[in-house]
């Protein structure tokens, strides 16, 4: 099998030191000119650039202390107030202490990306050995990096500051340094032409085993696909809320008038990566759904991934995950509403379904958690579950994670499930903390599955082709392994129940993805999300477990739309607009 994907190179390596070394995001280029004239006139300290600029791409496999796309949201409960999330979930951030704060980060990611692409022109050793088509291949990744880092930005501050081309001079005044805010659909036409150009570029699959890892076509267009498909969205077209969200010169960063045209050009954009027939559903061998749904992120650089992090922190998360009699530390818990969440396996939510119930046990397992679909079972690890991993290699064992059980509150310390549940997802069982072994995986930042709900959620908002929408829809439910609409067991749903259908598969499909935090937002359903989250009584035995009681409250003020931007930056920048609230 072929692999198309990116993957994120990291390694500190030679050139690090080479880099323009910028602690804030308009600080100035590199004092040692010189060396990196002579950096970019043979190939190898040039590659060690370029790999280093991938190495700006955030890992986002770190939910608790490194981003909080899960652990601030209606997905999961985090366990320990230690880390950093806490702080977010009790409303503990501002200006002068803004937590997950990336914003510099990602301006030197593109600060990076520029430097590369205004230097490697006249790389005498690549042109020797390779020719112009290679300098014009490392250029577009350059330029598919620095959009991907814009994008980072827009999604979490809000508008940008685009700064093009320009690279500062090294006696640039304090002037120079005075760049405004561009809007939030400048910002997006911009990152959408740097894709177009570099995806006219890079190739459709790498070339050689050797290039597995750079930036492809593919990874280009898919970008731009999840960009357009937020622009459409609520929050950002035609959102009277931001009405008085304006630059300094009173100009809205949030366009005001809905534009429909914005639901087709995301919905082209989706369309364009599917067909590339590059792609394909990750499908387990012997056509076992919960199988084929736990093998896209634990199948290595299978078909679907489009773009992933090589080097990441994937173990953490199968520790944090895992049970503590495994071996883990039992604190990353789904909250009661991601678990409501998940269909039965007539492929109808729990709200519609006949077969649900909340009392009663089948075998010993409660009926909340009986004939539910297979994503559920491949996704959550739930109180009289088997399970076998981690430290446990021998028979199965009963998950039980009531306060006296065997990974049971009374003997965890801090170290217990929250709301009497573990996120089973994406957690390898060959990961064994004990033994010091881990399972070495990609972190997969997009894949196909998205594509193909991005597509049916912009097509059935665009409007007059449900059929179409309802077919890409149906190819997720289909590996799934849960009815599809239109056959003998669902109807067929039309115009705004099935955005509202599209929606709820998401949640699932991509749940604990680092999706939902930024779709409850551009959907402005986000008050719903936050708030008193719920699980089952983790201070009771037996029975008196499955009583559903508030296990957590994420703190929600119409400010947390954006992250704020930095004190520092405000007072230096002066042509900077905070965002709302802050």
């Amino acid at each position: 099998m072929k692999k198309h994907t990116i993957i994120c190179t990291i390694g500190l390596i030679a050139a690090i030191a080479l880099l323009p070394g910028c602690k804030k995001f308009l600080d100035q280029v590199p004092n040692d000119r010189q060396t990196i004239e002579e950096v970019f006139q043979k190939k190898k300290p040039t590659e060690e650039y370029l790999a280093n600029v991938y190495n700006f791409v955030r890992d986002e496999s770190d939910q608790w202390n490194g981003t909080p796309w899960t652990g601030n949201v209606d997905e999961v409960n985090v366990a320990w107030a230690k880390w950093t999330i806490y702080q977010l979930n009790v409303g503990n951030w501002t200006p002068g202490n803004s937590h997950f704060y990336f914003w510099q980060s990602y301006y030197n990611g593109i600060r990076s990306a520029t430097y590369f692409m205004s230097h490697i022109d006249g790389n005498k050793e690549i042109l020797n050995l390779d020719g112009q088509a290679l300098i014009d291949q490392y250029k577009a990744e350059a330029r598919f990096l620095r959009a991907w880092f814009y994008f980072m930005i827009l999604r979490q501050y809000g508008p940008a500051v685009l700064i093009g081309e320009k690279e500062l001079a090294p006696d640039a005044t304090a002037a120079d340094l005075q760049l405004p805010r561009n809007s939030y659909d400048e910002c997006v036409d911009y990152i959408v032409a740097e894709l177009d150009k570099a995806a006219a570029v890079l190739p459709v699959v790498p070339a050689t085993d050797r290039d597995y890892g750079r930036a492809t076509k593919g990874a280009a267009l898919a970008v731009k696909a999840r960009l357009l498909l937020y622009a459409a969205s609520p929050a950002f077209n035609g959102n009277t809320e931001f009405a008085g969200f304006v630059n300094i010169d009173g100009k809205p960063f949030i366009n005001q008038q809905y534009n429909k045209e914005k639901w087709k050009r995301a919905a082209d954009a989706a369309k364009a990566v599917i067909d590339l027939n590059t792609y394909a559903l990750y499908e387990d061998a012997a056509g076992n759904p919960v199988a084929s749904y736990r093998g896209i992120h634990l199948q290595p650089w299978n078909n679907e991934t489009i773009f992933a992090r090589k080097s990441n922190g994937l173990w953490n998360w199968d520790y944090n995950c895992s049970l503590r009699s495994a071996g883990g530390w039992n604190g990353i818990s789904p909250v009661q509403e991601m678990v409501d969440a998940y269909f039965m396996k007539d492929g109808r939510s729990i709200q519609e379904s006949p077969l649900y119930a909340e009392t009663g046990f089948t075998k010993n397992v409660f009926n909340m958690y009986v004939n539910r679909e297979p994503r559920f079972y491949a996704s959550v690890l739930y109180n009289g579950a088997r399970y076998k991993g981690g430290s446990i290699t021998g028979d199965s064992i009963t998950v039980d994670m009531t306060y006296s059980g065997r990974d049971g509150k009374k003997n965890g310390g801090e170290d217990y499930s929250h709301t009497g549940y573990l996120v089973l997802k994406g957690v390898s069982p060959v990961t064994n903390r004990i033994a010091n072994i881990s399972f070495e995986r990609p972190f997969i930042l997009i894949r196909l599955g998205e594509m193909y709900l991005n597509y049916a959620e912009a097509v059935a908002e665009y409007g007059n082709n449900d059929a179409e929408a309802i077919k890409y829809l149906n190819l997720i439910r289909k590996r799934a392994g849960i009815p599809q609409y239109g056959s003998a067991d669902l109807p067929i749903v039309n115009g705004q129940e099935l955005v509202q259908k599209i929606r709820a598969e998401r949640r699932i499909e991509l749940a604990y993805e680092s999706h939902r935090w930024f779709d409850v937002r551009r959907w402005k359903i986000v008050k719903s999300a936050m708030g008193d989250l719920h699980g089952m009584d983790v201070n009771k035995d037996g029975n008196d477990f499955y009583k559903r009681v508030v296990a957590d409250n994420h703190i929600w003020k119409d400010a947390y739309y954006f992250f704020p931007l930095a004190q520092y930056e405000m007072d230096r920048g002066l042509k900077l607009v905070q965002n709302p609230g802050w």
